[in-house]
């Protein structure tokens, strides 16, 4: 028989799982009818689910957040992103991810789409939450659009601020967990994840740091991403092993991403540090 300790160990990831939250994820649009439906900017922030008493990260994992930062949240679940503005990805990650709240969690809102497990349309979701709106907590404003041109107008909008795109809803659909058809996102580019295996010094400017990162495709193709890297992601870059995000135009007839550009480290493999409030 195991010892108490191994044992509790071996249990431990077993409850985090169990923790993870269902979530709306989202597929591609692909010039879907979507006559009635509603748009709004997608935020390149950390995804956070409120669980009535936790707030979780999409893995699951319990958030620490300060104190006054979640007192006065409701005692039902919300959706969102912590964001603070655009292109500042890196910044929000390492607020969410220190092991004491820091004090820059000041910097940070929650930005709600949705109210999980809630009766009616989203727009009646979402007035449920509208007592709790406050500094902290914002519902995200959704734009009926008039007509795709209207859809692409927006789009354009937003890419123009260096936002990361759009996402499309069908409003009228009860909440749902999973991904969906009902729910798209919308860009200009194409994204795909990679692993990183390697590293390419710098050159001039960039001697002694990392110039581009090696990465490779589920297919094994091979390829450099050196566009979107920060000096601080150039000098501490992601660990060998890491699953990171890019954007990319289209594929070469080798199968390589055309002008890959960094986008971020996939949150769920990144890891958060987990508190036990029992």
């Amino acid at each position: 028989m195991l010892p108490r300790s191994k044992l509790i160990l071996l249990i431990f990831p077993l409850f985090l799982f169990a923790q993870k939250p269902k979530l709306l994820l989202l597929k591609t649009y692909k010039e879907q009818n979507i006559t009635g439906w509603v748009m709004s900017e997608k935020l390149d922030g950390i995804r956070a689910y409120w669980d009535g008493k936790n707030l979780r990260s999409r893995a699951g994992n319990i958030m620490n957040a300060p104190k006054y930062f979640t007192q006065n949240y409701p005692p039902f679940e919300i959706d969102g992103e912590l964001w603070t503005k655009r292109g500042d990805f890196e910044n929000i990650s390492s607020i969410v991810r220190t092991k004491n709240p820091s004090p820059k969690w000041k910097e940070l809102k929650h930005y709600i789409f949705e109210v999980p497990n809630s009766q009616g349309n989203l727009a009646q979701r979402l007035a449920k939450l509208k007592p709790y709106s406050s500094e902290i907590i914002q519902i995200i404003p959704q734009i009926p659009i008039r007509d795709t041109k209207h859809l692409k107008r927006f789009l354009k909008e937003i890419e123009a601020k260096n936002g990361e795109g759009v996402v499309v809803r069908n409003p009228n659909t009860p909440y749902i967990n999973h991904r969906s058809s009902q729910a798209l996102k919308v860009k200009s580019f194409k994204d795909t994840e990679c692993e990183v295996i390697g590293y390419k010094e710098g050159k001039g400017r960039l001697k002694g740091v990392v110039g581009s990162l090696i990465c490779k495709l589920k297919n094994n193709i091979e390829f450099r991403v050196g566009s979107g890297l920060s000096d601080a992601l150039r000098a501490s870059p992601p660990k060998i092993g890491t699953i990171i995000t890019i954007k990319y135009q289209n594929l070469t007839k080798y199968g390589k991403p055309r002008f890959p550009v960094f986008l971020r480290v996939r949150e769920e493999k990144e890891g958060f540090n987990i508190l036990m409030n029992n």
